[in-house]
């Protein structure tokens, strides 16, 4: 198939770096956001003054408001919020055409339906052909070009090698798997253990206990991957391992610097006032706990973290439940 043309959904911060990236790579770019300000900044400054200021943007970019200018694009990177996800692929489906590669690049679990974004997108386009995009990934350093490797997850391998082949200009490099639900379970779970991670830093914990629980934390979500249908060693890769190691290690994260806020003290309603983009995490993190609990699975970070965003527990109540768990062996069985 040709790949000339691209569309992407979303124009925040990730959905402009990518378009950035696609780009970059020879393809002429569509960028479709909600807002008019973004648009209207693109088209006049090359900026997104809104969500990614100071990066100029490729000329490749034409940003727009209006879903039908990406009907005829010969791939579609969908870029919304996680718990946006099925309206936004809704109001997509009269401009979309049967078999056009779909690339997800939003990560979570839907609340109420505790379905993941591949299942989401089978409801509302089962006309598409999934992929799933991946990683360690701060949407400033992509756009600027600054070197990163994520992972693409395409069950079609001929199509895998051609999305690789085509998207990975200098700096970004693509690594392929065919397990879209592993490259799913590393994404809907890292931004709730950041929250985690940032809770630690904020309360002066110690580099030990945050190594502790990002290693305790990638443990839940193995396990998460592996009772959906994934495999633990996609998990161990970028799409898992290399995003919570990254998320939970810099305040650039916005899970991070919520979970900083409530550890330094502030209420949830505190850590969020004022953000125009809302922590992804602080967004999946119930249905996080609905679906872990529903697949029998124990995953205390977790749990604890959607128990505190609830008002359920305070930060030393969740830290106090995890340290007085019983003594156990590391692996599971």
């Amino acid at each position: 198939m040709q790949m000339k043309t691209a569309g992407v959904i979303g124009g925040g911060a990730w959905g402009t770096a990518l378009a950035q990236v696609v780009a970059r790579a020879g393809l002429s770019v569509t960028l479709q956001a909600r807002e008019t300000e973004v648009v209207d900044s693109i088209r006049r400054d090359r900026v997104n003054a809104a969500f990614l200021p100071g990066i100029e943007l490729d000329p490749a970019i034409r940003a727009t408001t209006d879903m039908a200018d990406l009907a005829d694009c010969d791939l579609v990177l969908a870029v919304p919020p996680a718990q946006h996800l099925r309206g936004t692929l809704e109001a997509f489906r009269p401009h979309f055409r049967a078999g056009t590669p779909m690339i997800l690049c939003s990560k979570g679990i839907e609340r109420g339906t505790l379905k993941l974004m591949t299942d989401v997108l089978a409801e509302t386009l089962p006309e598409a052909t999934p992929a799933v995009l991946s990683g360690p990934s701060f949407a400033g350093e992509v756009a600027r070009g600054l070197p990163t490797a994520v992972t693409l997850a395409v069950a079609d391998a001929d199509l895998g090698e051609a999305l690789m082949a085509r998207l990975s200009p200098p700096g970004f490099r693509l690594y392929l798997t065919d397990d879209l639900i592993g490259a799913e379970a590393g994404g809907a779970l890292k931004n709730v253990l950041a929250i985690a991670c940032g809770i630690v830093e904020g309360r002066q914990l110690g580099r030990s206990a945050h190594a502790a629980l990002i290693t305790r934390g990638f443990a839940e979500m193995t396990r998460l991957c592996v009772a959906l249908g994934g495999r633990s060693e996609t998990v161990a890769g970028l799409c898992g391992l290399g995003d919570l190691v990254l998320t939970c290690s810099s305040p650039q994260s916005r899970n991070m610097s919520l979970g900083l806020a409530l550890g330094e003290g502030q209420t949830v309603e505190q850590a969020l006032a004022g953000k125009r983009s809302v922590a992804e995490g602080y967004q999946s993190a119930p249905a996080v706990r609905d679906l872990g609990r529903k697949l029998g699975l124990d995953m205390p970070i977790a749990y604890g973290v959607a128990s505190l965003l609830a008002g359920e527990a305070t930060v030393d109540q969740v830290i106090g439940s995890l340290l007085s768990r019983p003594l156990r062996a590391e692996t599971d069985g």
